[in-house]
């Protein structure tokens, strides 16, 4: 890859994101402006939301000519799909439906497809959405020498970097994972315990919900138990926010270091599975 073109004027979420993704496996310059045959004819040259070609042989990656009731497809789907990562990106970013029905179908059918009223749409504007487009968008070309590109650079990198790493995550989990059934008055919960190990993957909590998925778990589960970041204890916390674990019941236990106020997390030094059972099942409420 050599260069990278996108069209001029306003920029878009999902034009924005595909040159993000796009510059973190190929470091070259972003040019926008409008490309000409020869651009759209050379491998080399990524030709992005704009010349109405999908070809990833040739790296053009246009959406708007696409039939009008194309499955919601933007730019971004189709960088995503070049990586051979759009499977696992519809997985693991929630954010990327809702941005793709967005960019392809507007605000008022995005509201309706998600059940909600129109004007959340624009509740969940960010300023640093709006910073950082209308930065790209007053750029005609954009080096690896400016703060923009690297930002775009970090960007992307983070992107690709979570969504490799949430499967090696779940791999983790399906070797490392244990239920623990705790029984409270005439219910049985299950409690999914983290072992602690010495190559621990870093923030493997956060893949914790597709895994409940994966496993079809996601009626049994209420609470976990993972190794703790910040010492060599345990966390334990609500999953999904079930009601049936108050955590501040367990506050006052003299190896619980903390619980938040709202009952839905606690930290303990405890290491020992039988004490942490102990714990959950002190912690356990009638719903």
């Amino acid at each position: 890859m050599k260069q990278i073109i996108t069209h001029p004027g306003s920029a878009h979420k999902d034009d924005f994101l595909a040159c993000c993704l796009l510059i973190a496996r190929f470091p070259v310059t972003i040019q926008r402006r409008e490309p000409g045959a020869q651009d759209l004819a050379d491998p080399a040259t990524a030709v992005v939301d704009i010349g109405l070609r999908h070809q990833p042989e040739l790296a053009n990656f246009d959406h708007h000519q696409f039939p009008r009731d194309h499955v919601p497809t933007c730019s971004l789907s189709l960088v995503l799909q070049y990586f051979d990562l759009y499977g696992d990106a519809r997985r693991f970013c929630e954010w990327l439906e809702p941005a793709e029905w967005f960019d392809c179908r507007g605000a008022v059918d995005t509201a309706h497809y998600l059940g909600v009223e129109r004007d959340i749409i624009n509740k969940l504007n960010s300023p640093i959405d709006v910073s950082l487009q209308s930065a790209f968008a007053g750029e005609n070309h954009i080096t690896s020498d400016t703060p923009l590109w690297q930002m775009m650079h970090l960007i992307g990198s983070n992107m690709l970097d979570y969504i490799t790493s949430m499967q090696q995550h779940l791999e983790f989990l399906r070797n490392h994972v244990q239920l623990w059934p705790i029984q409270h008055e005439e219910r049985e919960y299950q409690i999914l315990f983290i072992e602690q190990v010495d190559d621990l993957p870093e923030n493997v909590r956060s893949s914790v919900g597709f895994y409940v998925d994966e496993m079809g778990w996601q009626e049994l589960v209420i609470g976990i138990v993972y190794p703790d970041s910040r010492g060599n204890g345990y966390g334990i916390s609500r999953f999904e926010d079930h009601q049936a674990l108050d955590l501040t019941q367990v506050g006052s236990e003299p190896d619980v270091h903390f619980a938040h106020a709202r009952g839905f997390l606690a930290k303990t030094s405890s290491r020992d599975p039988q004490r942490l059972q102990e714990l959950i099942k002190a912690a356990l409420v009638a719903t």
